[in-house]
C-alpha cells in the first residue's frame, strides 16, 4: 500500500521558515509527481504546489516567491521550504502522489488528481 508521511510542521512566527518533508512507506518517489495542499480550519482544501517526476513545477499565486518545491529522489524525499511565513498560511499540509501536469496546463490543483495522501503536519504562524 502506498502511503506517505509528513514532517516538519510546527508553530514559527511571522516572518519565519519551515521545511516541511513528504516521504514515502514502501515504494520510491522518483516515478511519481508530488504535490502539497493544504486546509485551513473551515476552509476548502487548497493546493499549494506540485513538481513532475523530472523536476518542473507549479505554486498557487498565494505562496509564489515564499515557498520552494524541490525533490531529492537520492533521499526519497520531497520538501516544501516555506520563507516570509504569514498568519494565513496556518493548515494541516499534506502531500499526495499524482500528476502536477493539470495545474501546470491550466493554473490550478486539484485534489481529484491526486491518489495517496499522508496524513499531514500542522503549521501554525503566530505570535
Amino acid at each position: 500500500q502506498v502511503q506517505l508521511v509528513e514532517s516538519g510542521g510546527g508553530l514559527v512566527q511571522p516572518g519565519g521558515s519551515l521545511r516541511l518533508s513528504c516521504a514515502p512507506s514502501g515504494f520510491t518517489l522518483d516515478g511519481y509527481g508530488i504535490g502539497w495542499f493544504r486546509q485551513a480550519p473551515g476552509k476548502e482544501r487548497e493546493g499549494v504546489s506540485c513538481i513532475t517526476t523530472v523536476g518542473s513545477t507549479y505554486y498557487a499565486d498565494s505562496v509564489k516567491g515564499r515557498f520552494t518545491i524541490s525533490r531529492d529522489n537520492a533521499k526519497n524525499t520531497v520538501y516544501l521550504q516555506m520563507n516570509s511565513l504569514k498568519p494565513e498560511d496556518t493548515a494541516i499540509y499534506y502531500c499526495a502522489t499524482g500528476s502536477c501536469s493539470f495545474a501546470q496546463a491550466l493554473g490550478v490543483m486539484r485534489s481529484m488528481e491526486y491518489d495517496s495522501w499522508g496524513q499531514g503536519t500542522q503549521v501554525t504562524v503566530s505570535s
